[in-house]
C-alpha cells in the first residue's frame, strides 16, 4: 500500500480504490482492543461509513454483518469474539455533554468505538485515540482517497509502530498475512503474534519496544540495570545469531525493524517437551546434551547485530544475582508469607547469600541462557541430534556458571522434574562434561549447581509473587508449591548450610518440604 512520509506519531496512506479501503480496514482491526477509540473525519463522501462499516464487520468476524449508518440512531452496538463493537455518528449531536445521557463512558470501558463527526462532541471524547482524516485523492475519478492517521496518548507509539509492522511485512512478503495475538509470556513489555498466510505459512511477530527505564532502586540504576535484562531486541538478535552459528535451532530471522523492536522471526511451533504428565525424559536428555555441548564450547562475549551494532554479553555478576534473590524479601514475604522482615534480618540474608554466590561468581564462565526451561523449548522431531531443540527465549543472556541453565532445566519452575530425573540428567550432564574435559571438576559443579538452583527458585518465589499482585496474573501462584520444594532440596546440600539456618528461623514453610519431591501438577 503505498504510502508518503510523516512525522511524529502521523501516518499517511494512500487508498487508490474500495479494495485498498477494504484491505486498510484489515490492518486497523487487527490492531483494535477493548477500550480503543477510533475517529472518522471528513467530509460528506470522503468514506467515513464505508471504512466504519469495514471495520464492524471484520471485528465481528461476519463480513455479510447488516451495518446501518447510525446518522439517526447516534449508535449501534454489535457484539464481536473480542468485545463490543460500537459504531457512532455524532453528526446530529449538540455537545459533548449530550455522551453523558448515552452512558457513553461506560459503555466504552471495554468496546471498541467506531466515531463519525467526532468534532460535534466538542472534548466530550478522550483525548487517547486514533483519528483518520479521509479526504479525496487529488487528479483522481473519485475512487481514490488519503487516510492521515494521527495517534494521540499511548496511541501515538502504537501507530508508529503499527507503521514500522507494515514497512516490515512489505518488505518480507508478508503483506497477506493475518495477525493473531499470542499468549503465555510472562514478560510485561514483550508480546508475540502469530502471521498466517492464505497458504497456511506461519511466522512470529516478536513484539519487544524498547524497555523504558524504571525508577532508580540502587546507587542511581533501575532495577532491569542491576539485574542485567535486555534493555532493546538487540540483545535477542545478537543471542539468535551467535547461537544458530553453533548448529543450535534458534528461529531464523526473516526480517527486523531494531529502532521499533520488530522481529519477524521462524515459527517452531508448539510441540513440547514436556506434557500433562510431566516432563518427556528423552526430550529432557537431548535438551541436557545441548547444554553440554554448549558448555563445553569455547564462546565469544561480544556478538554483532548489524552493520555497527555489536552486542557485549553481561557478567551474571554479584550485583545482579544478589538483587534477583531480594525479591524474595520485597515481594514473597509480604504478599504470600503475610509478613515484614526487620533490616537486620534482611542484611543477614544479603551476608549469607553474598559468601554463597561470591565462589559461583568467581567459577568458570559461559553463555547463560537464563531461561532455559519447558515452555521455552520447542521439540522440532523432523530435525536431527541437537537441532530437535528449538530454543526461543533468551534475550536475558548473560555471562555466568554453567550450573544455572542445568538447574533451570532440570528444576523446572512449571512441570515438575522428579527427583530420580534430575539426578539421571545431573549425572548424564557430568559424564559428557568430564570425558571432555578431565580437569572438570564434579564436586564445584554440584556445590554450584546447589546455590544456582536455591537463587532461581529464591528469585522465582519473588516473580510469581509479584506477577500476581502488581501485574495481575495469579495463576503463577499455582507454581509456587514446587519451587518451595526445589529451594529445600537445594538447601539440603552442605555448603548451603546458613542459608537453610536463615530460611529455617525467619521463612520454616520454605524448609519444611526438605528431602521431598514437589507435588506434582
Amino acid at each position: 500500500m503505498p504510502e508518503k512520509d510523516a512525522l511524529q506519531a502521523a501516518w499517511i496512506v494512500t487508498l487508490p480504490d474500495h479494495e485498498a479501503m477494504e484491505e486498510f480496514a484489515r490492518i486497523l482491526a487487527e490492531e483494535l482492543k477493548p477500550g480503543d477509540l477510533v475517529t472518522l473525519s471528513g467530509g460528506l463522501g470522503a468514506g467515513k461509513t464505508t471504512l466504519a462499516r469495514a471495520l464492524v464487520r471484520l471485528l465481528a468476524g461476519d463480513p455479510a454483518l447488516e451495518v446501518p449508518s447510525p446518522t439517526f440512531t447516534l449508535m449501534q452496538v454489535y457484539e464481536s469474539p473480542l468485545c463490543p463493537i460500537v459504531h457512532a455518528d455524532f453528526y446530529r449531536l449538540s455537545g459533548g455533554y449530550e455522551l453523558v445521557e448515552l452512558g457513553w463512558d461506560e459503555m466504552m470501558e471495554k468496546a471498541v468505538a467506531i466515531v463519525e463527526w467526532p468534532e460535534r462532541a466538542e472534548d466530550g471524547l478522550k483525548a487517547e485515540r486514533l483519528d483518520i482524516q479521509l479526504d479525496f485523492a487529488p487528479g483522481g475519478t473519485g475512487q481514490g482517497r488519503i487516510a492521515v492517521l494521527t495517534g494521540t496518548g499511548r496511541f501515538a507509539s502504537r501507530l508508529l509502530r503499527l507503521k514500522a509492522f507494515r514497512n516490515l511485512v512489505e518488505r518480507c512478503g508478508w503483506t497477506d498475512a493475518v495477525r493473531t495475538p499470542m499468549s503465555g509470556d510472562a514478560s510485561v513489555t514483550r508480546s508475540y503474534e502469530r502471521l498466517v498466510k492464505p497458504d497456511g505459512e506461519t511466522a512470529l511477530l516478536m513484539i519487544s519496544p524498547p524497555r523504558p527505564p524504571g525508577p532508580p532502586v540502587r546507587r542511581g540504576k533501575p532495577y532491569t540495570t542491576i539485574a542485567k535484562l535486555a534493555e532493546t531486541v538487540h540483545a535477542f538478535v545478537a543471542m539468535d545469531k551467535g547461537l544458530r552459528a553453533l548448529g543450535f535451532s534458534a528461529p531464523r530471522i526473516y526480517g527486523e525493524d531494531l529502532d521499533a523492536g520488530l522481529l519477524l522471526i521462524e515459527d517452531l511451533g508448539s510441540e513440547p517437551v514436556a506434557d500433562e504428565n510431566g516432563p518427556i525424559p528423552e526430550r529432557y536428555a537431548e535438551a541436557a546434551r545441548l547444554l553440554v555441548r554448549l558448555h563445553e564450547t569455547t564462546l565469544p562475549q561480544v556478538l554483532p547485530v548489524a552493520d555497527g551494532y555489536d552486542h557485549p554479553l553481561p557478567p551474571y555478576d554479584l550485583e545482579a544475582l544478589l538483587i534477583e534473590a531480594e525479591l524474595l524479601l520485597e515481594w514473597y514475604v509480604p504478599h504470600i508469607v503475610g509478613t515484614q522482615l526487620s533490616g537486620s534480618v534482611r542484611a543477614e540474608f544479603n551476608n549469607i547469600w553474598t559468601e554463597a554466590l561470591n565462589g559461583v561468581t568467581a567459577g568458570p564462565a559461559t553463555w547463560v541462557l537464563r531461561d532455559y526451561h519447558s515452555p521455552n523449548l520447542i521439540w522440532l522431531p523432523d530435525r536431527e541430534g541437537l537441532a530437535r531443540v528449538g530454543l526461543i527465549d533468551f534475550q536475558d543472556a548473560v555471562l555466568g556458571s554453567p550450573a544455572y541453565d542445568v538447574a533451570s532445566l532440570l528444576q523446572d519452575a512449571r512441570v515438575t522434574v522428579p527427583a530420580e530425573l534430575e539426578l539421571k540428567l545431573i549425572g548424564f550432564y557430568l559424564r559428557e562434561r568430564k570425558a571432555a574435559d578431565p580437569a572438570f571438576d564434579v564436586a564445584d559443579f554440584a556445590r554450584a549447581y546447589a546455590i544456582m538452583g536455591a537463587q532461581r527458585a529464591t528469585k522465582i518465589l519473588g516473580i510469581f509473587a509479584r506477577l500476581d499482585r502488581r501485574d495481575g496474573k495469579p495463576h503463577y501462584l499455582q507454581h509456587l508449591p514446587r519451587i518451595e520444594a526445589y529451594l529445600a532440596r537445594n538447601l539440603a546440600h552442605p555448603s548451603l548450610s546458613r542459608l537453610k539456618g536463615w530460611y529455617k528461623a525467619y521463612l520454616p514453610g520454605l524448609v519444611a518440604a526438605a528431602g521431598e519431591d514437589p507435588p506434582s501438577s
